[in-house]
This record gives C-alpha cells, structure tokens and sequence, in this order.
C-alpha cells in the first residue's frame, strides 16, 4: 500500500513540474471600435456581454488602458510590434488620404495631414515571430487592415490566416455571403463573428499538443453595424424601457455625437460579438485547455460616438474614435492569465497597447526584445501586485479623423495629460484624476507643467523621426466654416431621424435582415 501511494505521489509531481514548465497558449481577443463603457463589466447598463465580463471576473482589469492610437491601423501597428505610432511610421488607418489628396474630401482644413506609411517595415519583429521562433503555432482571424497582398499576416508570422486581409470593414457585411477573399463561404446567413470563432476553436483544437497565439481579431463591432431581428427586438425593447429621449444627439466639434446607450443594432451586434467569445471560452474548458491559456481582451481604438455609425456613446469619456480626448484611446483591456487567480482585481496603473507584446514574452518566459517592443514594457510585474516606474505615453495622430477628430500630439504622465494641436497650435492639458472628462483646460494655470510636457513630446516625436502636417497655402477660413455648418446641419436631421425610426416597433432594414434570415421571411 504504501509502495503503491508512493508510485502515486511521484507520478502527482512529475505531473506537475510538466506543467509548470510548459509554455502558456495565448488567446488574445481584439473587437474593433469597441468602447471604453461598451461592456456591462465596464459599466454599460444597455449592453450585455457575459462571456467578455467573465474573463474580467476572473482576470485583471486595468481601468487605464490605452490604445496605440484613436484609429484602427496605427493601433494594430502597435500591438504587432510594440511600438508607438510615431515610430512605427502607420500614423492613420490605411487608405486615408494625406497630404494634398485630403482636399478631396472638401474639408477646408488648415493644415493638410502628414504622409504615412502604409504596411509594417517587413524587417520588423512583430509578436507572432517572436512567438513562433520560440516554437509556436500561430494563427490569426478576422481584421487585419495593415497592407494589401505581401504584407498580410502570413507575412509577419502568423502560420494561418482566416479573413486577414487589406480592408478594413466587413465587405459583405455580418452574414455570409462574406466577399472576402481569406474567408470563404459555408452557410448562407453564417454570422461573421461566429464563423471567426469556429475557425479559431478549430485551430486550438489542432493545436493541443504544441503551445498556440490564437489571434482573434473580429471585425465588429466597426460599421457597417448589423445584427439580426430577435437581437434587435431584444435592445429596441430595452431602450423603450429605459425611456427614449427625444433627442439622442448633441453638437460637435466637425459632426453630431451621440448622447446615449439606445442603438438597437449595435446592442445586437455587441452581444453577438460576446456569444463568440463564449463559443471560445467553452472551447478552452472542453479540451483542458483552459487552465494554461492566457487570455486577453481589449479593442483597437475608441467607441464610436460621431460620424461612420454613431453607435454609441462612451460615457464618463469624453468623445469616442477619431477624437483626442480620452473616448477615442481608453479602452476595455483585460488579462486573465488562469495561475495568478486576479478574480475581478483592477488596476489603476495606466498602461498601452505596446505593452501587450513584453507582457507576453515574459508570461510565456521568453527574453525580451527591447530593440522590437521599444515603446512597450512589460506589465508582469503588476500583475503579480506590484506596481511598475511611472513613464510617459505618447500618442501621434498628424490626421484629421473621419469622425471628427483634429491632427494632435498627446502625452500622458501620471495624471497628467497634454494634448497639442497642429492646426493652430494651442494646448490643453488635463487632470485626468480630478477631471474624467476633460472639461477643464488647466494649461495656462499650470503653465509650467504645460511647457515641460510640451518640451518632452516635441523632442521625443523628433527623437523618432516623426512626420507632421503641414499648412495648406490654399486654406480658407470661411470655407471651413461653410463645410462645418452645412456637414453638422446635415447629419444631426438623418441621424435623428434614423435612431427614432430604428427604434420604432415595425422597423426593419430589408426584407432579410442584412441576409441573417431566408429571403422569403
């Protein structure tokens, strides 16, 4: 008996020194234009997203986490390579118009945008060929949108590829027919959030025996916003009963921002996104894969509040994508690394979307590559309940935004945030403690703080060979201001007009409901 307890204990330890030593998998989950409050864990009282909340129940939620930037691409640069968008070089998200070609879009500005690039530099190290040198299998889903054929995520090391490719939006919508040329079609009606799931269980499933980076990078929740008729009827309802108010708009700086919680289309689209989410979840229990997956969630940029959709509105931030202000860069960011039993904990420390790439590394025990990641730091250490060196976070957006947003530098340190703008040069700095929504600009009475951030900014986007917008010889102010009235007048009439009526008991938007229900329905 005593023998056989024996054999048994050292078999219970050789176990468990095999595990301790094996390499974690890595699901890292990106929603587009999700915002900071879009989630039910992050305060939303309208949606509802379980499947999200409990990997935040069980992980750490860090309430100052930051997107590289306040538009898609320059952010995603910034989570393959940990660098900061001024030196990556991807300052906009890819096919924005810059220099001369922005007087097409018949703006007026007063500064025409900075030129950018447009794909990733192929000597880069990203996350996966890192990953991948260190012996593990790769695979992305979903949007990629950082460069056409040549400079897909095959090629900057991921081993498998399902719906990566140069566009940025659903080109066939939510359900199946997809039109996307990475992605092909296996049922009509198939819900794209869902089949990107399939195909990342899949891969895990496969998988199993070898440690993983399933990269799910979904396309929603960015427009063209669709959901089903029951998911609608779900948040139609909800909306009517949290009362309707007869305005949902308030004025912007170039167009409307919406002021509540109440699209019924974009609730749907939300929840399906968490229904995926939880089709992965389950998959990780199903194949024991759950208690060695590190999994992280987080979203490319702000919600949208203003212009594409006006989805939503990312309350107590002020502004959404595009913008400047705290809406357009704070976003969920969640870790829930299974060993370290966070259960709900959150931290306060502020932290960015470079650090994801160190994080990473050091949770699966690799080296880090500093000389790669160089704007990104490790955040084990406050995972492990310490706290980390306050450092600057630097932000570079020499574009006007399609929601309205203007060309800007920003800074956070500490508290403290600084925003510069190009078109006239002025300068606002917040306390973003004291003041969530930036309603007070305390650079003249803290001008000293003021100078000394703008001082540090400038040498640093210089220090990285940062690109700047230049002034257009061809502005007129008059004309701007002509374009601004008529675009604002415009766009609050269709708007309001397009929420009451989705909001109205008997409103469909075609016979098939974006093609999620059979044509003769």
């Amino acid at each position: 008996m005593i023998k056989k307890f024996t054999c048994l204990l050292f078999l219970v330890i050789a176990v468990s020194c095999k595990t301790k030593d094996e390499k974690p998998n890595i699901l890292f989950i990106l929603a587009d234009d999700l915002g900071y409050s879009d989630l039910s864990c992050m305060g939303s009282s309208y949606y509802e997203t379980p499947n999200i909340d409990a990997i935040a129940n069980n992980g750490m939620v860090f309430t100052n986490g930051y997107a590289g930037c306040q538009v898609c691409s320059p952010s995603r640069a910034t989570l393959m390579t940990g660098q900061f968008t001024a030196r990556h070089g991807i300052t906009d998200w890819i096919g924005a118009p810059a220099g001369e070609d922005w007087r097409t879009k018949k703006r007026f500005s007063k500064v025409l945008p900075a030129e950018y690039k447009h794909h990733m530099d192929t000597s880069t190290i990203t996350l996966p060929m890192a990953l991948k040198d260190a012996g593990y299998s790769t695979f992305f889903a979903g949007k990629w949108h950082l460069g056409d054929v040549g400079y897909s995520p095959e090629d900057y090391g991921f081993d498998i590829n399902k719906g990566g490719y140069h566009r940025g939006s659903p080109a066939g919508g939510y359900f199946s027919p997809f039109n996307n040329p990475k992605l092909e079609n296996k049922e009509k009606g198939e819900n794209l959030s869902m089949r990107l799931a399939k195909e990342t269980v899949g891969f895990m499933k496969a998988s199993k025996d070898k440690p993983f980076l399933a990269y799910l990078s979904f396309y929603a929740v960015h427009g063209p916003i669709q959901t089903n008729k029951e998911k609608w009827n779900k948040y139609r309802n909800k909306a009517e009963e949290n009362g309707i108010p007869e305005k949902g708009f308030e004025e912007g700086y170039f167009l409307p921002m919406r002021k509540y919680q109440d699209n019924p289309v974009y609730g749907g689209l939300v929840e399906t996104m968490d229904d995926a989410v939880g089709l992965v979840l389950e998959a990780l229990k199903q194949n024991d894969l759950d208690k060695n997956t590190i999994v992280i969630f987080t979203s490319d940029n702000g919600g949208v509040t203003s212009g594409d959709n006006y989805s939503t509105n990312c309350l107590p931030l002020k502004g959404g994508k595009g913008y400047q202000w705290e809406g357009g860069i704070r976003i969920p960011y969640i870790v829930n690394v299974p060993w370290m039993n966070h259960q709900g904990k959150k931290s306060h420390i502020p932290v960015v979307g470079s650090d994801f790439f160190p994080t990473i590394l050091d949770l699966a025990g690799l080296p880090l590559q500093p000389q790669a990641h160089i704007d990104g730091k490790s955040i084990l250490p406050v995972l492990k309940g310490y706290n980390i060196e306050e450092r600057p976070l630097y932000w570079h957006y020499p574009h006007y935004g399609n929601q309205g947003g203007r060309p800007v530098s920003m800074m956070r340190k500490g508290d403290w945030k600084l925003i510069h703008y190009w078109g006239d040069g002025h300068d606002e700095l917040y306390n973003l403690t004291q003041d969530i929504h930036e309603d007070s600009n305390l650079a003249l009475s803290q001008s000293k703080r003021t100078q000394e951030m703008i001082e540090a900014l400038m040498n640093w986007l210089n220090e990285v060979g940062a690109k700047y917008p230049s002034p257009d010889p061809l502005y007129d102010y008059k004309k701007e201001q002509v374009a601004i009235s008529k675009k604002k007048a415009s766009m609050f009439k269709f708007h309001e007009r397009l929420r009451k009526d989705m909001l109205r008991k008997d409103w469909k938007p075609n016979k098939a409901w974006w093609g999620s229900l059979p044509t003769d329905d």
